[in-house]
């Protein structure tokens, strides 16, 4: 239920601030602080960690290091630019269709239960900063790079949380490339980018000597902070 009625939030904010956007767009005012936003769908391809893997015990076993895991999400991104050129805001709906786990975390029913797979498909959310370092003016619109400020609000890492979603506090670089900006302006792909994305989670990970008791899991390292994302932006609607 609480999934449900977070997608319904989202969604909800999403459609009403597109209409809100269109609405805006048809009208010749000046922009204010904030501008008229943009509406992006973002299919994009997660490695993590980017780095070393903890080191993770299991029962007394000897210590492993889990694998790097290629993760394919899809980011439903609402861009809001302001009247400074290297300042924006962003909001972020963020969902991995499909991703799987043993375990439901809301209901406790096991693959084993249900006959199946169980989708690890929790809604993320995230609110950014953007601060551009590399403006398109100085690349002839084809690069450009900003460095970004999160709030991710996303399930629960460590052993001692005591909520099912914590904030954390996540920092990004990211650089983006118009790929398709030699087509004509009219063409849809014209503003279709390609972004690489640097990630570093600072708050929220499991540390060295956090303890799972279900799985008898026990963290001798803190976890890799690092992830790296390929990123293609579609924008749907305004946008830059």
């Amino acid at each position: 239920m609480t999934e449900r009625f977070v997608i319904l939030a989202v969604c909800a904010t999403l459609l009403s601030l597109g209409r809100a956007s269109i609405a805006y767009a048809q009208e010749p005012r000046p922009c204010g602080f904030l501008c008229s936003p943009g509406l992006n769908i973002e299919p994009t391809i997660t490695v993590e960690p980017l780095f070393r893997s903890p080191r993770v015990s299991t029962s007394g076993s000897e210590p492993e290091r889990p694998g790097r895991e290629t993760v394919f999400e899809t980011v439903f991104a609402l861009d809001i630019p302001t009247r400074l050129p290297r300042l924006r805001f962003t909001l972020e709906a963020i969902v991995a269709p499909f991703g799987r786990t043993d375990e439901n975390p809301f209901t406790r029913r096991t693959t084993e239960d249900l006959g199946g797979d169980v989708r690890d498909n929790p809604v993320q959310i995230e609110a950014e900063i953007n601060l551009v370092w590399l403006t398109g003016k100085h690349t002839g619109e084809w690069v450009e790079s900003h460095f970004d400020i999160v709030d991710q609000f996303s399930p629960a890492k460590r052993p001692t949380d005591r909520s099912i979603y914590t904030h954390k506090l996540n920092f990004e670089l990211d650089t983006s490339v118009a790929i398709f900006r030699w087509l004509p302006e009219r063409h849809w792909l014209h503003r279709v980018e390609l972004e690489g994305s640097l990630d570093y989670v600072a708050t929220g990970l499991p540390r060295a000597g956090d303890e799972v008791p279900t799985g008898g899991e026990r963290f001798l390292d803190e976890a890799s902070p690092w992830s790296f994302s390929i990123v293609f932006v579609i924008p749907i609607i305004g946008g830059r």
